[in-house]
């Protein structure tokens, strides 16, 4: 590895965009995960990002510059439609997102084939499902819009954080005592659906769910509160993803982003893993 031509990268707007957005989507990502974790809704990211190349695959063809114009009011819309059919006695949550999920990949790439004017369609459709090769596809808008839409979601966690709380460890209780859990429900998927699109530039569609799953696991095996997983998660995520564009950069032949940013957070859970089998070992 060159380390001066390393320390150049950072002379570069384009790195700072992406340190930004990394950060801030992986901090997002982790605040969430928690909860879609213990409620075991893990898949439902995977289902929406599926959605979210499926509408990208339609901005495109229509030839919008901006894909999130579209990209983010189609996500948002199938995660209600996700919640009000998961809760449908006829189609069970794990078929809904299955059925949305596969159908929206598939829809998608059929439409690309079809329509696409672009003379790469195979590296296009690389790009999206696993990230760019690259960080330079991330623009000031890219940012500013992450930086917007990170506040808000911070912002409903923090103020909605007994909430959360409640409807995640004890849904049927909280809906006993009054509490609207079918309204809270439908803000964490909203709030999901804002973060995919989000990272899609950075990671891809189809790695977007190890960002919600793996810094959740990871802080599971070390520590026990809600509170302590939700920040330690926070911790290791943000660490992670900075780790993952770091390594990326410095690759002399160059690493697709999201799936090194999925790499460390692999490592880590092992490191983690390694921690809570000790822990175990000493209580014993």
């Amino acid at each position: 590895m060159n380390f001066a031509k390393f320390a150049e990268y950072f002379q570069f707007s384009f790195v700072w965009y992406a340190l930004i957005v990394g950060t801030l989507i992986s901090l997002c990502s982790s605040l969430l995960g928690v909860t879609l974790v213990l409620k075991r809704f893990s898949f439902i990211g995977d289902g929406l990002s599926h959605v979210a190349f499926g509408a990208m695959a339609v901005a495109g063809i229509v030839g919008l510059t901006n894909e999130t114009y579209i990209v983010l009011p189609v996500t948002i819309l199938c995660a209600i439609l996700l919640l009000s059919t998961g809760t449908n006695a006829k189609i069970k949550g794990d078929a809904a997102v299955a059925m949305i999920s596969v159908g929206a990949l598939a829809i998608g790439y059929l439409l690309l084939n079809l329509f696409s004017t672009s003379g790469n369609l195979a590296g296009d459709v690389c790009a999206t499902l696993f990230g760019s090769t690259a960080i330079l596809t991330l623009t000031q808008f890219d940012m500013w819009l992450s930086i917007a839409l990170s506040v808000v979601v911070v912002v409903v966690f923090i103020v909605f954080y007994n909430k959360i709380f409640a409807v995640t460890f004890d849904e049927s209780f909280a809906k006993a005592t009054g509490t609207k859990t079918n309204i809270y429900n439908l803000i964490i998927a909203i709030v999901i659906a804002v973060i995919i699109v989000l990272a899609m530039n950075l990671v891809g569609s189809l790695l977007i769910s190890a960002l919600v799953i793996f810094p959740a696991l990871s802080a599971m095996r070390v520590f026990k509160s809600f509170k302590s997983v939700t920040i330690c998660a926070a911790c290791v995520s943000v660490g992670c993803s900075l780790l993952g564009i770091l390594l990326s950069m410095a690759i002399e032949k160059g690493a697709p982003v999201g799936s090194m940013i999925v790499a460390v957070d692999i490592a880590v859970f092992g490191v983690f893993y390694a921690i809570g089998a000790l822990k175990g070992v000493v209580k014993k």
